[in-house]
This record gives structure tokens, sequence and C-alpha cells, in this order.
């Protein structure tokens, strides 16, 4: 088993390597190769990702990813160094669970998994400014046939894998037939594989509406790239925060393990950041693309199990919160007493 781990930037150095420990608790002998991405390597080396790095994750076939600074404005040369390893590695899945954990900001019921197309949409880097005094801003929206059938496939067969039973279709084909509508009408389509499966469908402002009012309404909810990015984050909520939501881009080949949260700058190097979602990502990465499910179980138990025990990061107790680090070693502490155990 090989690992590439990219960092990123910000607290992308501290959950990250969190996460290292808790699989090298697991796996002793997982050979780990480490890499660059993102603003700060951008900064030393004038582009955002190396085609080297690209190609250590394409032969690891796993990759453990941080967060990346990319700014809110145009600067020339720079591009989302994740957006294009998802595109490159063709990892046209990217799958966001939610669930409670006993913390304050959690809400008891609340288990959805958002499954969102990965390579499509608006995040192709189709964006140009169209005057040149920069006053007019386009971007090409696109959606395939065969993309839309690649990930409702993956939805629908997740939806059995997890003994789930409705899969709700977001879109806006309303207003975008041409894409949307595409979108829509494929995944039903593809729906009609699985009768084993209930499907229903939400236009994408009704499913905002509802992941407000009554999120536990959702079980897996299949969408396009910019939608599945949005309604995934208003999720992450109901599931105690950004810091402690998992995520997996899932190919056929490759796995990149990679928290939602950002670089988040304003609390880097402080020790204050949560470790729950890099952690829990490498589970998703345990259990779908090395297919060990029993383990990524066991990753899961420790996490519930610790912060059931009151071990909270500073995102959720002010006054007596543990470290990065330390939430980490709680973790491996369980993990190792588990399998001394067995």
């Amino acid at each position: 088993m090989e690992l590439c781990v990219i960092e990123g930037d910000g607290v992308g150095h501290e959950v990250i390597p969190a996460a290292v420990e808790v699989l090298k608790t697991l796996f002793p002998n997982l050979k780990i190769h480490r890499a660059g991405a993102g603003w700060d390597y951008f900064q030393a080396h004038g582009f955002p990702v190396s085609e080297a790095t690209i190609e250590l994750a394409r032969r690891c076939g796993a990759v453990l990813f941080g967060a990346a600074n990319s700014p809110s404005y145009p600067v020339d040369g720079y591009y989302s160094p994740i957006v294009r390893m998802r595109r490159l590695l063709k990892v046209h899945a990217n799958i966001r669970p939610i669930s409670y954990l006993p913390v304050s900001t959690a809400r008891a019921g609340v288990d959805l998994i958002v499954v969102r197309e990965n390579t499509e949409d608006v995040y192709l880097s189709q964006e140009k400014s169209s005057n040149i005094n920069g006053e007019k801003g386009t971007v090409q929206k696109i959606v395939t046939r065969a993309a839309t059938e690649k990930i409702s496939h993956t939805a629908f067969q997740l939806a059995r894998l997890a003994k789930r039973r409705l899969v709700t279709i977001v879109h806006k084909g309303n207003v975008l037939p041409q894409t949307d509508g595409l979108f829509r009408r494929v995944a039903f389509e593809v729906a009609e594989q699985y009768k084993d499966i209930q499907t229903d469908e939400l236009l994408v402002d009704t499913a905002a509406y509802w992941m407000v009012k009554e999120p536990t309404r959702f079980d897996i909810i299949l969408t396009s790239n910019q939608y599945g990015d949005i309604l995934s984050d208003m999720a992450a909520a109901w599931g105690g925060g950004l810091g402690f939501i998992p995520a997996l881009n899932l190919g056929d080949d490759v796995g990149i393990a990679e928290p939602v949260h950002g670089s988040a700058p304003d609390i880097a190097g402080k020790g204050m950041a949560n470790p729950t979602g890099a952690i829990l990502s490498a589970a998703m990465l345990i259990r779908y693309h090395w297919q060990k499910p029993q383990i990524a179980e066991q990753v899961e138990a420790a996490v519930r199990n610790t912060i059931d025990e009151g071990a909270y990061t500073a995102d959720v107790k002010a006054n007596g919160a543990v470290t990065t680090g330390e939430f980490a070693q709680l973790i491996c502490q369980k993990l190792q007493a588990a399998t001394a155990a067995s």
C-alpha cells in the first residue's frame, strides 16, 4: 500500500499529519510519499501543482490532500490544484457523508450522503474575462451524458452498499434545460436500473430550503458539481461544522481523501484545527479505495467514542480544548487498544 500525502496550505499542515498518524497506526508498513501543492507552492515554484506530483498520485492510487488557499481574485498562472487533480486523475465522484456526532452543534437524526459529479459543470476552468477592462466575465457549464451516467451509477450502487432507501436527484432543469435538464433525464434513466431504490427529485433552490428546514428528509443526494459543493457545505452545519466533515474523490483507479474545510489561515499553526474531517476522510479512503470496511469502522468508532468522552477541539469548546495533535493521539490510542484486544 502506498499513499501520496499533500498537506497543501494553512491548517492542512496540521490536520493531514494527524490523519497520517492514524493511518500509520493501522498500517505500519504503509509507504508514504510526500508532495506539495497549493498557494504557497505556487508562490515558491510558479505553478500550483506539478506534473510529477500528479503522476505520483496516479502511481500510488491513494492520496490524502489537505487544503489549498486559493485567492478569490484572478492570479496569472494560478488555478485550483485539487480541481485540476480531480479532472486529470478521473476521480469522477465526490462523496461527502454527513451524520450526527455527539457535539452541541450537530443535529440528531441527520445521516445523509452527497454524491457530487466531480469532473464537469462550471469548475473546469472554462472561465474568462471577455472585456479588456475586466468588466465582463463568462463561464462555460458542461454536462455530458457519459459523466452523468457514471456518477448516477455510483450513487445508486452506493445506496445499495450503504443500505440507503432514497436517492434525490437535485438540478435546476426548469431554467437550464440543456445542461441540468440533461443531468436530470440521464439520472432518471439510470434510476430505472435500480428498482429497489426509491428516487425523487428537487430543484436546487428547493433542496437548499429543505436542507435548512428538515435535513433528515435526505438520504442520498445525487447532483452536479457546483450544487453538490454548496449543498454539502450547508449540510455540514448539521454534522457539527466543516471541521467534522470528510470527503472522498473516488475514481476507478484513484482515491483522493480530502476534508471539506478550507485552509483556515486565521488559526493555522496554533494547534486549534479540528482533524476529525481529515481522519474520517482517511477512513473513507480505507473503506472505498482500499476496500477494508471493517478497519474503516474502527476509525469511525474511535472518533465517535473520543468525542463522546468530551475531547473537543477549539471549534467546539473554547476552554479546555485539546490540540490537533492531542486529538489524533487519543484516536491512535483507542485503535491500538482495539488491536491489542483482538
